[in-house]
């Protein structure tokens, strides 16, 4: 099974994706596909066994649209879309040029010259034919599929308008022999097609910033870069860069690779990875990442990921892919704008009737001109533009803000969460625990050789508070031995054996459950047994504990901040930690929290999180291990910290960059603005075309005499969809 997003060409309105949605569905081997007309790109799981990419891209091509699946297209995208923009203008100056003139024309002569009809075609011809062309390809290319869309709409309405005109001009006769008027509509037809393209070009021109965040972030990767090669400093194109190369970094230019600081010292602005404002420090063996800005000082640094490994290509990358999902109102959207052309289609059919049949006089007249108003006002742009260009831009800002959204649904239920479920150790706290003090039992005779045997054991475990240990035991010089076995028992602690001795090392009741009682270890040390909120994790024989590590992590700084706005929002907020009650009473009293729930395993977050849900709360679980992945996977709303584990991050479907809660509160302000925004688009969105369609048929006729004429139909349509892809960009001003 593979999953690939490629850019899609062709595209005029929704009705178009999702024309080609259908289609690439229908084909076997294809497991899923959602097409963004907002971004012009496809997403597609299929299976490389039972169809491959070239099969997919015909069945596109035969209705009218095209995929771009060759690398080397991919790589000119941008200068394709530039080329396609660029004929877009040209047709649209085009049909201007010649549909203005034509419409002075009949406005001024009309019919009183009697060769006005001859000049009104031969200006006509060339937008129908040459400049409006695409529209009746596309609408043929769709009807020998029996499918419909905008330009099926556009094609019936401007063709029937030409056909009809053309006819009377050559024809005259055949009208006013039966007592009636030959009217033409000549101008009608250029003037529509040039008000289309003229709101397409708008519209291109609108949905080309939508996307601005990824053309910002690619931005951010250098195009050259100076490195060492046998002792020489050479200038290569960036994506020629290997792992373990010495590159050097001079003031005022990004970093290309995430590596290390081999060399030097300075300040790297890194807020367009994490959004932090102040500068970092970067001494010898500090990390820096792609993308940063190099401040004061040359540095040298050791590329360790490069090209699509480094964090920068996963942000663009996790982006790109947010922006072509889709949110759930979105689908309804989509389902809307899918049935919509056939149903105008109707609409006009039926207008054309009644009018025809009314009785009133020239009722051809007006059941011709009720008819292609209708058709070419009722449009879906709108409609399908109002939820994506929204997204793509709220999660464009959440990127650039360092909070990395996976998909559309995830940004919209952001809002709805009224309980925040939150981890401790990396999540409230820095997630660096230490050692601040041990006991030993006083029948310990050789400690050095069992803080060895503690370092071996220790060095096996992955668990944040094993990396306190060892690092405290090798300060002190200690040496690993060999162990011969290890188990690490999930929530509890390590049992290993060494020179044919079983050990452990793991929370109290890791010792009550081998029997090992801490009574009789704590007799005559009655000082150690107060209560002082650190974690607490026993060395112990088969026989006896040997010691106690007292161990203490530090409270982020914007912890507590972060945890009165979420009150201030209404929001629950509850701290699970695997932690001892004492241990996590200390930490909710600092940092403001007052529920909490302590001694939780993993899978008892989990039910945690399924509690919470069956009593209807919306909950968002935050948490940065891979402890953490069942409840991340359960909650409605799952958050990972950027520093914590790959398994974590790939599970969440929101990532803080610089692991700050206060990112999370600018998530929901985030989510409240993108929603807003695109029930505002929605709205304007049914309420044009619910208005439009009956006036443009006609309602208002019998009351005040009034009907729409069909060019003043075209400029309402394409203004509507420049409204909304406008609206949307508002959002980039918004502060969170």
């Amino acid at each position: 099974m593979e999953k690939v997003t490629i850019p899609v060409t062709g595209m005029s309105c929704t009705a178009c994706a999702s024309s080609i949605e259908t289609t690439i569905g229908s084909l076997n081997g294809v497991l899923r596909n959602s097409v963004n007309f907002a971004n012009n790109n496809v997403f597609i799981e299929y299976q490389p066994d039972k169809i491959h990419l070239d099969d997919i891209k015909k069945a596109v091509v035969s209705i009218g649209y095209d995929l771009l699946i060759d690398q080397s297209e991919q790589k000119n995208l941008e200068a394709i879309r530039s080329s396609e923009y660029k004929k877009l203008k040209n047709n649209t100056l085009g049909a201007v040029a010649f549909a203005f003139p034509l419409l002075a024309i009949s406005m001024l002569l009309g019919m009183k010259w009697r060769y006005s009809g001859y000049l009104q075609f031969l200006l006509a011809v060339p937008v129908i034919f040459i400049f409006g062309r695409v529209f009746f390809v596309n609408a043929l290319k769709q009807a020998q599929h029996l499918k419909t869309n905008m330009d099926t709409l556009v094609a019936m309405s401007t063709g029937i308008a030409f056909l009809f005109s053309t006819f009377n001009t050559f024809y005259p006769q055949f009208f006013i022999s039966q007592g009636l008027e030959p009217h033409i509509y000549f101008e009608a037809a250029a003037v529509i097609i040039a008000f289309i393209l003229l709101g397409r070009m708008l519209e291109e021109k609108a949905k080309s910033k939508t996307s601005q965040a990824i053309k910002d972030l690619m931005k951010l990767q250098p195009l050259t870069v100076k490195v060492i090669r046998e002792g020489k400093e050479v200038e290569l194109p960036t994506e020629e860069l290997l792992t373990g190369d010495l590159v050097i970094i001079h003031p005022g230019e990004r970093i290309p690779v995430d590596g290390k600081v081999e060399w030097g010292s300075s300040f790297v602005d890194e807020s367009t990875i994490n959004g932090e404002s102040i500068p970092s420090e970067k001494l010898k063996n500090d990390p820096v990442f792609a993308g940063t800005l190099n401040q004061k000082g040359s540095i040298r640094i050791i590329a360790e990921k490069v090209g699509k490994e480094t964090i920068l290509a996963h942000i663009i990358k996790t982006v790109e892919e947010a922006q072509g999902s889709k949110a759930p109102v979105q689908k309804l959207a989509d389902k809307i704008a899918g049935i919509f052309v056939p149903v105008v289609i109707s609409i006009s059919l039926l207008t054309f009737l009644i009018w025809y049949f009314s009785g009133v006089p020239q009722s051809l007249t007006h059941a011709f001109l009720s008819m292609v108003t209708v058709l070419i006002i009722a449009c879906p742009c709108a409609l399908g533009l109002a939820t994506p260009t929204a997204v793509m831009v709220g999660i464009g800002k959440g990127a650039k803000n360092g909070i990395l959204v996976k998909d559309a649904e995830s940004l919209e239920t952001a809002h709805k969460v009224d309980t925040i479920v939150l981890d401790k150790t990396g999540t409230l706290t820095l997630g660096k625990p230490e050692v601040v003090h041990s006991i030993w039992s006083s029948n310990v005779r050789n400690q050095e050789s069992y803080e060895n045997i503690l370092l071996s054991i220790e060095s096996l475990s992955e668990h944040p508070l094993s990396e306190a240990l060892v690092n405290m035991l090798k300060n002190k010089k200690k040496e690993p031995i060999e162990i011969d076995h290890f188990e690490s028992i999930t929530g509890r602690g390590i049992k290993a054996e060494a020179d044919g001795k079983v050990y452990f090392a793991g929370n109290e009741q890791f010792m009550e459950d081998n029997g090992l009682e801490l009574k009789t270890f704590y007799e005559g040390k009655e000082e150690a047994i107060k209560n002082n909120g650190k974690t607490r994790i026993y060395f112990a024989s088969q026989s006896e504990i040997l010691s106690v590590f007292e161990i203490a992590d530090t409270i982020k700084a914007t912890t507590p901040k972060a945890i009165e706005a979420f009150k201030q929002m209404g929001i629950e907020v509850i701290m699970l930690t695997g932690d001892n009650e004492s241990t996590a009473a200390a930490i909710a009293r600092q940092t403001g929290i007052n529920r909490y729930k302590a001694s939780v395993l993993p899978d008892e977050k989990a039910l945690f999180i399924k509690e919470l849900q069956k009593n209807g709360k919306t909950v968002a679980m935050v948490g940065d291990g891979i402890n953490d992945s069942e409840a991340l996977a359960l909650a409605d709303l799952s958050i990972a910290m950027g520093n914590g584990s790959d398994v974590a991050m790939d599970v969440a479907k929101i990532t803080l960059v610089n692991s700050d809660l206060l990112q999370i509160v600018k998530s929901i302000r985030l989510s409240k603005e993108t929603v807003k925004t695109i029930r505002q688009n929605l709205f304007w969105a049914f309420v044009y075309n619910l208005i439009s369609i009956p006036v443009a048929a006609g309602a208002l006729f019998p009351f005040f005499g009034f009907l729409l004429n069909p060019m003043i139909g075209s400029a309402a349509m394409a203004l509507s969809s420049v409204s909304v892809v406008s609206n949307s960009l508002r959002l980039r001003t918004r502060k969170l």
